[in-house]
């Protein structure tokens, strides 16, 4: 989902005119954009290594060896989801130039890129919440993950912040994108 964020975005900034003063932006974000949807393709198969190893930790037998796997796996998968998230994150600003400065013709594609931005964001949110509560299987509490990798607890707060920022941007200009569905 960032890597079709990332290519309509790439899309957008290049079938865009830049006025005098936003050649120097515009083609900043195209090349963002474009190195994005590169990076994006690289993180999803890190993101599947690491959810491959998490699996195999759930199978091996009930034990400390087990545990530490899981804790391993678990923390491992958070990190891979945490970098998707992050790179998600980053993105926003680009498109929400973009709708306020793109060329108006291809409002649609932005909104379907905050789209795919957002279920990005989404999963990323979802997979490091679930990984870092998947160590309570391990005996911990909640409390103590959160304790113990406070810098992956936060990231779950600020993808939450940045699905907020997406709502808020698409909410903004949905209305351009599909006119006929105004009730």
């Amino acid at each position: 989902m960032l890597a079709i964020a990332a290519s309509l975005t790439s899309m957008v900034a290049g079938y865009t005119e830049p006025g005098p003063h936003q050649r120097t932006e515009l083609a900043a974000i195209h090349e963002r954009a474009r190195s994005l949807r590169e990076a994006a393709l690289r993180l999803a198969d890190d993101d599947a290594s690491a959810s491959k190893a998490f699996g195999a930790a759930f199978r091996l037998e009930h034990g400390p060896e087990r545990e530490d796997a899981i804790h391993r796996a678990s923390i491992d998968a958070a990190k891979a989801s945490a970098v998707l998230g992050d790179q998600g994150i980053a993105a926003i600003g680009d498109l929400g130039w973009l709708a306020a400065h793109g060329n108006p013709a291809l409002i649609a594609d932005i909104v379907v890129a905050f789209g795919a931005l957002r279920a990005a964001v989404t999963g990323a949110r979802t997979n490091v919440s679930f990984d870092l509560g998947a160590l309570t299987s391990a005996g911990a509490t909640l409390e103590e993950v959160r304790d113990q990798h406070p810098a992956l607890w936060e990231t779950v707060e600020r993808l939450n912040g940045a699905l907020e920022r997406i709502d808020t941007l698409t909410t903004r200009i949905d209305h351009r994108a599909a006119p006929t569905d105004a009730g």
